[in-house]
């Protein structure tokens, strides 16, 4: 009798034990579900120009505040970690001014992680920010690209807006194709660069660039909100589409 005691009460105790791993491990996930990691460039100087540029704050704060007020909890990164520099500090924007004025997120976008410090199993989904620095700090980066690459083939989400599509242009994923090849994409198009005078100071035109690596390029007319989605990707044009790039992200993740 009492060995039968003993068996149950044994018996009881793992049962307990894998119960409670259960309810961690399920606390765990949903935790990581709900992160998603924002990257914004270091780069500060417009190619050979002395004109200063950084991330766009609208295209920050804009996806921010829709997947913020949804309940993410958000993480920045950017090449060179520390303080991002930024372009179009426009506070007569309401969400501009909203998002510089959270002490918690404008401490984490003065002092941005590294890549090294990112482990892209904690994220739902990444989303790069553009800005005329990233077309000089985003498109060869392989660390960027190995943590894009892990949480695409994870079931995450890849997402960018305006020159923030610079990050795809050379992301390959383990198969050995680029993740833009066959796919529909949207970014800041040729008619866009020209239209800021800057077709011949940037590296490369992003829309020529992303034809080549095989991506379904479409778009609409100077400074129109346009977003693609196709699987797991999602791209906007240009300012204008960065809140409806924020909209896609979460109505995807609400679909997950």
């Amino acid at each position: 009798m009492k060995s039968k005691v003993l068996i149950f009460s044994v018996l009881f105790a793992f049962v307990s034990m894998l119960n409670i791993a259960n309810a961690q491990n399920k606390k765990s996930n949903k935790v990581m579900s709900k992160k998603i990691l924002f990257v914004v460039t270091s780069h500060n100087k417009k190619g050979s120009t002395n004109e200063p540029t950084g991330y766009y704050l609208g295209e920050v704060s804009h996806p921010w505040e829709v997947l913020h007020s949804a309940g993410y909890d958000i993480d920045f990164v950017s090449p060179k970690g520390g303080k991002a520099p930024v372009d179009g500090l426009n506070l007569e924007d309401a969400v501009n001014k909203e998002f510089w004025g959270n002490k918690e997120y404008r401490t984490k976008i003065e002092n941005t992680m590294k890549p090294s410090d990112i482990d892209p199993s904690k994220y739902a989904a990444i989303f790069y920010a553009g800005g005329h620095g990233t077309m000089w700090d985003f498109p060869d980066n392989t660390e960027l690209q190995n943590i894009a690459r892990k949480i695409y083939e994870n079931n995450g989400i890849v997402s960018a807006v305006c020159h923030g599509p610079s990050a795809l242009v050379n992301l390959k994923l383990s198969n050995g194709k680029y993740l833009v090849e066959g796919k529909k994409v949207n970014a800041f198009t040729n008619e866009e660069e020209t239209a800021v005078k800057l077709e011949n100071v940037v590296p490369f035109l992003l829309e020529d660039k992303l034809k080549e690596r095989g991506a379904i390029f479409e778009k609409s007319g100077l400074w129109q909100n346009h977003v693609v989605a196709d699987e797991r990707l999602i791209t906007g044009q240009n300012p204008q589409s960065a809140k409806s790039v924020g909209e896609e992200i979460l109505k995807q993740l609400k679909q997950k």
